[in-house]
């Protein structure tokens, strides 16, 4: 049997228009997602978790508290993603920050099925990180540090990422009933798993 033949790059960069789109629908579907873990008490992973567990913890502001904790990736993320894709993951990480607070405030389930809950924040926040890499830009540092693996030695971003979240997760142990945790670890399995297969730089090209 031939080989495959490789897809033809497209040399056509997406336009600032097509950037601002993606990235605003991103942005909005990841802070809707984090919306609905909350409204359950639950968590996340990677940056995202670890704001979020923090802010449950000190009873601090989700948005400044992920803000903060993203701040000591950007160097590592400039040097090894370039200065585009910093200053386009930070615009993400502050858009998301104000999101994530404003939903929040207006956004309030009377009744929220733990099971629906955390499928529905692992298909949004899923969709709306996928939408970041393509138009190279990420969610938070941990993201980057996953798709910088994944270029160098072909392990998957989305394996990496569950990685971080097992080590957060076990942290929360100490903090959270098990079901909590239990419950959140299944959103993290959706969420990682759907990066997994759908990140392969063999099947598209980002610009």
């Amino acid at each position: 049997m031939p080989a495959a033949t490789p897809v033809a790059a497209n040399t056509q960069k997406h336009s600032a228009l097509e950037d601002l789109q993606g990235l605003s629908f991103g942005v909005f579907t990841c802070s809707l997602g984090v919306v609905f873990l909350s409204q359950l008490g639950f968590l996340t992973g990677q940056s995202a978790g670890l704001a979020l567990l923090l802010s449950y913890v000190l009873d601090m502001n989700f948005g400044l508290i992920f803000f903060l904790v993203n701040l000591p990736f950007y160097w590592f993320t400039y040097k090894k993603l370039g200065l585009e894709f910093t200053i386009k993951s930070a615009l993400c990480v502050t858009a998301m920050a104000v999101t994530v607070d404003l939903l929040r405030d207006i956004i309030v389930f009377e009744a929220l099925n733990p099971l629906v809950g955390t499928l529905a924040f692992g298909a949004l926040a899923g969709v709306g990180i996928l939408a970041c890499i393509r138009h190279k830009s990420s969610l938070g540092g941990m993201t980057a540090l996953a798709l910088t693996i994944q270029d160098a030695t072909g392990f998957k971003a989305g394996y990496v990422q569950q990685i971080a979240d097992v080590l957060i997760f076990t942290a929360a142990l100490f903090l959270f009933p098990f079901e909590i945790v239990l419950w959140s670890i299944f959103g993290s399995l959706i969420l990682n798993f759907f990066i997994a297969v759908n990140h392969r730089r063999d099947r598209y090209i980002v610009h």
